[in-house]
């Protein structure tokens, strides 16, 4: 069995995606162990099937019980604790609202990270490893330029969470995998 990492993308504002009628479709549908974190569109779960699969699985559900039609990102615990010790800005840990961790549907073609690199004027700073994202907006989210730039410059699917609940879902998913043993 594995620790997964399961993030919504396109949750909060308007789209909501209630985290306790969710946990409890979810474990109904077979996958064990479900935690939810905060109403952002996040869980860990505990499943033998692929990644592929999950996620189609948990799209059906999300279609079925909410209404919810867009994109999920699926992460293994060992991924998820790659993404953190691999993250560019070390120093950036100190200030958590402001360094950001994009999981992407893919890894982005040269051409399209190039563009981004071109698009990139301000004070933030990026950097991708994989299908990881790493965006430290020194300003704050909220004044930040490049963020609405960043899926339609490299023309894939991302969702983004804040250094906060990075280290909350590594936390989550470590407690889950304990749990399920």
């Amino acid at each position: 069995m594995t620790t997964w990492i399961v993030l919504f993308r396109g949750v909060g504002g308007d789209t909501l995606l209630p985290v306790q009628p969710l946990k409890q479709a979810l474990a109904e549908e077979g996958f064990r162990s479900v935690v939810t974190y905060i109403n952002t569109g996040n869980v860990v779960l505990v499943s033998n099937d692929t990644p592929k699969r999950i996620a189609r699985h948990v799209a059906n559900i999300a279609l079925k019980h909410f209404g919810f039609s867009k994109h999920i990102m699926i992460v293994s615990k060992a991924e998820w604790g790659r993404l953190i010790v691999n993250n560019p800005f070390p120093l950036a840990v100190n200030e958590p609202a402001k360094l950001h961790a994009y999981v992407m549907e893919r890894a982005p073609d040269p051409e399209a990270v190039e563009a981004l690199r071109q698009k990139a004027t301000g004070p933030e700073q990026f950097e991708i490893r994989g299908r990881v994202l790493y965006y430290y907006t020194p300003q704050g989210v909220s004044n930040a330029r490049l963020h609405p730039k960043i899926e339609p410059t490299l023309k894939i699917a991302a969702t983004a969470r804040n250094w906060n609940t990075v280290v909350k879902l590594s936390h989550l998913a470590e407690q889950v995998a304990r749990d399920a043993k």
